[in-house]
């Protein structure tokens, strides 16, 4: 028989190896039970619920508001654009009526004609003629202008009074284009060149003599040799530069705006070419009474701003004289003097900003003036100005 000393280790044993595997269950219990606890409170938080439907709501209304935002500016924007819409077109048939075409205003400036190049007349209401330009806000130029210079006096010439009258000189246009600036060819203005009816004369004896010095006027070869001088860059800066300093012809240049500018926009423009071309020569720019001139240029332009389509007028006259001019105030009154420079370099230098040249203020000008003159140069010296070209 086992005593009781003996029994109690063996008791131990049993009792140890029973009590563990229980306790290891219930700890096993316990902690899932805890997990499945703390899943449940999760799920049942009423305060986390009543945020997200708070978050949700505000998202909600953001964007019910940004839709309604977009869709005022949209609705302004369409409306806008309607209008500009209506505005041209209406802007286009009240200069279609005014020309009084059968078809739409033409967009070339010069048709071919047996061969030859002319100018595309039309005419207006009143029966005045008027070229296209080619652009979709300024369509029409006028073919002649009469301009009243002050230097002007009566002549004694039979053709000259013939042509002259009460309003001024009678200019006939020689060519015309778009000034167009930066890579992407924003247009800034239309430029006519016209030259005095009177004085083409002048201006078709030194383009023929130039060619043929014994010729009245030019054959089709000899007029091509004249169109590659006239726009080669060193022969064109050689020949109008003489045209202007020796010839004496009155000639100007006819400037409407495609768009609403000012007058110290366009002045920066003039004075850049001005002062570009002078500095090329010091010595015959450098002194004290160009820059005065030049002083007086930038003066007369202290203005305001210039409406498009407003005409800006550049004349200069037989001594080189500049005379600047501007719209007319009333429909039939006289056209403004904005000023007058009398040094004759600083208009010479602005007339060959648009004639000749490396670079010139608008390469389409250029061409079409070029194009203008081969009309000149095939009739014979003094029988333009009788006539209508």
């Amino acid at each position: 028989m086992l005593r009781p000393t003996t029994l109690r280790p063996i008791l131990r044993a049993q009792l140890r190896a029973q009590s563990t595997p229980i306790v290891a269950a219930h700890a096993r219990r316990t902690f899932l039970a805890s997990r499945g606890g703390a899943r449940a409170t999760q799920d049942f938080d009423l305060n986390k619920l009543h945020n997200k439907r708070r978050d949700y709501e505000h998202n909600r209304t953001a964007f019910l508001a940004a839709g309604a935002i977009a869709g005022i500016i949209s609705f302004i924007y369409t409306a806008w654009k309607l209008k500009d819409a209506i505005y041209a077109e209406a802007e286009k048939k009240k200069s279609q009526n005014a020309a009084q075409c059968d078809s739409p205003i033409p967009t070339e400036t010069f048709k071919t004609e047996a061969g030859e190049k002319r100018k595309v007349i039309l005419h207006d209401d009143e029966g005045r003629e008027i070229v296209p330009t080619g652009n979709s806000v300024v369509q029409t130029f006028p073919r002649t202008i009469d301009i009243k210079l002050p230097s002007d006096s009566r002549s004694s010439n039979p053709i000259e009074a013939s042509i002259s009258k009460n309003e001024g000189v009678e200019f006939t246009l020689v060519g015309l284009g778009t000034r167009t600036v930066t890579f992407l060819g924003l247009q800034v203005y239309v430029v006519g060149f016209y030259v005095a009816t009177q004085d083409i004369e002048k201006l078709q004896h030194y383009l023929v003599k130039k060619v043929n010095s014994l010729a009245t006027t030019l054959i089709p070869a000899e007029k091509e040799t004249l169109r590659k001088s006239l726009l080669d860059a060193s022969e064109s800066e050689e020949t109008w530069d003489t045209i202007l300093r020796d010839a004496g012809c009155r000639s100007a240049f006819l400037i409407a705006p495609v768009r609403d500018t000012d007058f110290h926009h366009l002045r920066d423009g003039f004075v850049r070419a001005i002062t570009g071309r002078s500095q090329r020569d010091n010595k015959a720019y450098g002194d004290e009474q160009f820059g005065a001139a030049l002083k007086d240029f930038k003066a007369m332009f202290n203005r305001g701003s210039v409406p498009k389509k407003k005409e800006l007028l550049l004349c200069r006259d037989r001594a080189g004289q500049l005379i600047v001019m501007y719209d007319r105030a009333k429909k039939n009154g006289p056209r403004d003097v904005m000023g007058v420079v009398s040094d004759e370099r600083l208009s010479r230098l602005l007339w060959l900003n648009y004639l000749a040249g490396s670079k010139v203020a608008s390469e389409e000008a250029r061409k079409n003036i070029t194009d203008g003159v081969m009309e000149f140069v095939e009739r014979p010296v003094g029988t333009v100005a009788t006539q209508v070209l």
